[in-house]
């Protein structure tokens, strides 16, 4: 049999040969004295590196003499001292190690991807595990590939720094081919990619697509949802969006209406079905029905109030209109938007179009809908029109105010100022004027 002599882990497949003896009882002291003597013997007559010879019994102590010998002779030998033939073997056996300088991850960032330093150092926090350069370039001629400018990448590397540790091959390759085989372009893929970068590195993102196209109505409009609020594309189909979106059916959206409202509420989509329903609650408290056509509009109006605030908005509108709660009622049902503008924009309409233009509260609460458009840009600057052409004789019928201010421009143009232009011939010029907010004392009248 062979015994290891380990020397610590350091001398590993150096054998001695011995003789199998029992452990069970002591050896008499006759026999101790014999075995001392043959093993001196023995160590006279071998190399100390060599087999011993069979028969032969090893002295326990002169094994661990020879063990301290070499160990302390291989430790203490200087570098510059031949090294001794044992060490030379236990070096060669020794796997070599790289010695490749560490991958500045900081530096890559600016020098190669175009972050600022700020943005390096912050982004280098998420990246500390890359030992090379070679996944982040391959990420990078991919993005260039997707015709994303220098500046463009270097933005989408700083939202998403992890961006660069995505499989090419595995990933981002084949989320392009499918991507184009939903019929998306390479510049739209480019800005899915830009807009929405820890999406776009998952597969699950294709799945996504092609249910939120069809949903927005088309690539475009949902790239406009992308812009406003990313983050729906990481919500969960089946439990959290399509809940939300059938809801809305059972309101009596239309398609049409539902791409509407997940445009202008794109968040809407991501969030919990009970936020969603409690919004349906509070549009319906506000006495639009399901189904009419302002119910997108009320709960575009609901979308960031919670139940105190709009009971608050709710009693600021009745007193500054000077309204009773059947009249605000009734505003509120056919220009639910008015909740969404500020209490300064509403006292700044109720002078005017009350206190200035005369309107009774009765009448203007029928027609809330004026309510919802600019002051400065477009309601003041038409009843200033209006109301120099009635002073000078020029209208040749009644028009009324929800008429003047709800049409769109091109025809107000059409209706009240190019027919006058030789009768008033500064009227274009003044009402662009006021439009910018530059309103004239008194339009000219020449």
């Amino acid at each position: 049999g062979y015994i290891q002599v380990g020397l610590i882990g350091f001398l590993p497949g150096l054998a001695f040969k011995t003789m199998p003896t029992p452990h069970s009882a002591p050896l008499p002291q006759k026999r101790k004295k014999r075995a001392r003597h043959q093993a001196t013997n023995s160590r006279r007559r071998t190399s100390p590196l060599l087999p011993i010879a069979a028969g032969d019994v090893p002295y326990t102590g002169a094994m661990l003499r020879l063990r301290s010998c070499i160990l302390t002779h291989l430790l203490s030998s200087p570098a510059t001292h031949p090294a001794p033939s044992l060490h030379r073997l236990l070096s060669a056996a020794a796997p070599a190690v790289s010695q490749s300088p560490r991958f500045a991850v900081e530096d890559y960032l600016v020098d190669t991807c175009g972050l600022t330093r700020a943005q390096a150092l912050k982004a280098s926090t998420k990246l500390s595990h890359l030992k090379s350069p070679t996944n982040p370039g391959a990420v990078l001629a991919f993005l260039a590939g997707l015709g994303l400018s220098s500046a463009d990448i270097a933005a989408l590397v700083a939202r998403d720094p992890q961006f660069l540790c995505a499989g090419v091959e595995r990933t981002l390759s084949p989320v392009l081919a499918r991507l184009t085989g939903l019929g998306l372009s390479r510049s739209e893929i480019a800005r899915v990619a830009s807009l929405a970068p820890r999406s776009f590195r998952s597969r699950s993102i294709v799945s996504g697509l092609e249910y939120y196209i069809p949903l927005f109505g088309s690539s475009e409009s949902l790239l406009r949802g992308l812009k406003k609020f990313k983050y729906f594309l990481r919500s969960d189909l089946e439990r959290v969006v399509k809940p939300n979106i059938e809801l809305l059916r059972e309101c009596g959206l239309g398609t049409s209406d539902i791409a509407k409202l997940c445009l202008a509420v794109p968040w809407l989509l991501s969030a919990k079905p009970e936020r969603v329903q409690v919004m349906v609650a509070c549009a319906e408290r506000l006495g639009v029905p399901r189904g009419s056509g302002m119910f997108r509009h009320a709960l575009k109006a609901v979308e960031s109030l919670s139940e105190e605030k709009l009971a608050a908005k709710v009693e600021y509108i009745r007193n500054t209109f000077r309204w009773s709660d059947a009249e605000v009622g009734i505003a509120l049902s056919k220009a639910p938007l008015m909740l969404t503008k500020s209490n300064q924009t509403l006292q700044s309409k109720s002078e005017f179009l009350i206190s200035e233009m005369g309107m009774e509260p009765a009448y203007l609460a029928h027609r809330s809908v004026m309510l919802c458009f600019s002051l400065e840009g477009r309601v003041k600057p038409r009843c200033y029109v209006i109301k120099f052409l009635k002073a000078n004789g020029l209208l040749d019928r009644h028009w009324t105010y929800l008429t003047i201010v709800t049409v769109a421009e091109k025809e107000f143009l059409e209706k009240f100022i190019c027919p006058h232009k030789e009768a008033a011939p500064n009227l274009a010029e003044d009402y662009n004027a006021a439009c910018r907010g530059e309103v004239p004392a008194d339009f000219r009248f020449t």
